[in-house]
C-alpha cells in the first residue's frame, strides 16, 4: 500500500514539477497560467500534507472552493519551529534546510526537500535576471561559511550556486570559523583592481558591518573595476549592530567603488525555494521583485486578506518553486505593495506582531486536531 502512495503521489509530482520548469522556460507567463497552476499545486500540497489540509479546512478553504492563487491558505513561518510540514516525510527527505531561529524547546525550523532540482533551477534564474544582469562570470569572493560548514543552510547552498554557475575559477568562500580571511580577500580585492576584471562579493549583510569597520581602520579603500557589484542578504540578526540602509550601502560604494546601483539587496527565506531581489539601492527603499513563478501580497495575518492598497501589512508570499513543502506562506515581515513588486518595511512589531502570533496558533491548533475530528 505505501508503495502504491508513493507512486502516486510521485507521478502527480513529477507533472506538476514538469509544468512548473516549463514555466520557468516562459518569458512572461500570464496570470491565468500562474493561477491554474497554483490551484493545482494547491490541490497536491492538501492532499498530501494532513496538517495543512486540516488548516485549510478550517478556513473553508479545499480545492473545490478555491478559486484563485489569493484564496489558498498561507502558512504561517514560525510553524516550522513546531511541526513537519510538506509534502515529503522527513525520512524521505534529500536535503534538509534549518532556520536560524529556535522555539523555547530549541528546535529550529525544518523544511525538507524531495529535490532541490526547482529551487537551484529558480536560484540561478533569479541570480542571472537580478544580479549579474546579462554579465559574464566574474571572480567572485563569498563572505559567509560554506556548504560543508553549515549543510542545513538554505544560504550557504545558495551562495555556492552563485559561486558554481557565475564565478570565475578561484572564486571562493573566504570565511571560515576564525571569521573573514580578511587578508586573502584584500589581495583578491587588490588583484582585480589591477587585473581590470570585474569583481563580486557575495554575504550576509552583518559579515559586511564587521569588514567595513575593519577596513576603515586600516584605512583601506577600492577602485573595482567597472561592471563590479556586491550583493547582501539577510539583515544583521543580531551578529553586528543594526545599520540604516542609507548608510550601509553609502559605506559599501564608498569602500569598494561599487556605484549604489550595482549594490544589490537579496531578500530570501528557507522557508521558500525563490528568492526576491531589488535593482539597486540609488532610491531607497527599493522596491523588490521576484521572478514570475512568485507573487506576494501584502495582508491582514488573522483573516489572510488583503489589506487595502496602499496599506502597510504582512508580506505573503506563493512561491510555486516550492512545490514539495507549501507554496503559500505568512512572513513576519511588514511590507507595501507596488505595480512592480513590494516595499520591505522591516519586521513585524506592535498589532502586526500580536496577529501573527495568533495566526501560528491557529495554524497549530488545526494542525494537530486528530483526523476525522
Amino acid at each position: 500500500m505505501i508503495v502504491v502512495e508513493e507512486t502516486a503521489l510521485g507521478g502527480t509530482e513529477a507533472a506538476l514539477r514538469a509544468r512548473v520548469e516549463a514555466m520557468m522556460a516562459t518569458p512572461a507567463p500570464d496570470e491565468a497560467t500562474f493561477d491554474s497552476l497554483a490551484l493545482d499545486i494547491f490541490a497536491f500540497q492538501f492532499e498530501h500534507d494532513p496538517a495543512y489540509r486540516r488548516f485549510a479546512r478550517q478556513r473553508g478553504r479545499n480545492p473545490r472552493a478555491v478559486r484563485s492563487w489569493r484564496e489558498i491558505p498561507t502558512v504561517p513561518i514560525s510553524a516550522f519551529k513546531d511541526l513537519d510540514i510538506g509534502c515529503t516525510p522527513p525520512d524521505r527527505a534529500a536535503r534538509v534546510f534549518m532556520t536560524s531561529g529556535t522555539t523555547r524547546a530549541g528546535r529550529r525550523g525544518q523544511v525538507h526537500h524531495r529535490s532541490l532540482d526547482l529551487y537551484d533551477r529558480s536560484m540561478r534564474l533569479g541570480f542571472e535576471h537580478f544580479f549579474m544582469r546579462g554579465a559574464a562570470p566574474m571572480a567572485m569572493a563569498v563572505l559567509f561559511p560554506d556548504e560543508a560548514s553549515l549543510p542545513n543552510s538554505s544560504l550557504a547552498h545558495y551562495l555556492a550556486l552563485a559561486l558554481r554557475h557565475f564565478g570565475t575559477p578561484g572564486s571562493r568562500t573566504m570565511m571560515g570559523p576564525a571569521g573573514i580571511d580578511r587578508p586573502a580577500l584584500v589581495a583578491a580585492l587588490r588583484g582585480a583592481e589591477a587585473s581590470g576584471e570585474p569583481f563580486a562579493l557575495l554575504g550576509a549583510s552583518y559579515a559586511f558591518v564587521g569588514l567595513l569597520d575593519a577596513l576603515d581602520a586600516e584605512g583601506q579603500r577600492f577602485a573595482l573595476p567597472l561592471g563590479s557589484r556586491i550583493l547582501d542578504t539577510g539583515g544583521f540578526k543580531g551578529q553586528s549592530r543594526e545599520v540604516p540602509p542609507e548608510v550601509f550601502y553609502a559605506r559599501l560604494s564608498k569602500t569598494f567603488g561599487v556605484p549604489a546601483a550595482l549594490c544589490v539587496n537579496m531578500y530570501g527565506m528557507t522557508e521558500l525555494s525563490s528568492q526576491f531581489y531589488d535593482d539597486g539601492n540609488a532610491g531607497l527603499p527599493p522596491v523588490k521583485r521576484g521572478m514570475p513563478w512568485l507573487r506576494s501580497r501584502v495582508v491582514d495575518p488573522l483573516t489572510g486578506r488583503d489589506v487595502p492598497p496602499g496599506t502597510p501589512g504582512v508580506l505573503a508570499h506563493h512561491d510555486l518553486a516550492h512545490l514539495g513543502v507549501v507554496s503559500a506562506i505568512l512572513t513576519e515581515d511588514v511590507g507595501v505593495m507596488r505595480e512592480d513588486g513590494f516595499l520591505l518595511l522591516g519586521r513585524v512589531g506592535g498589532t502586526e506582531a500580536k496577529g501573527c502570533s495568533l495566526a501560528v496558533e491557529e495554524f497549530l491548533a488545526a494542525a494537530r486536531t486528530p483526523a476525522g475530528a
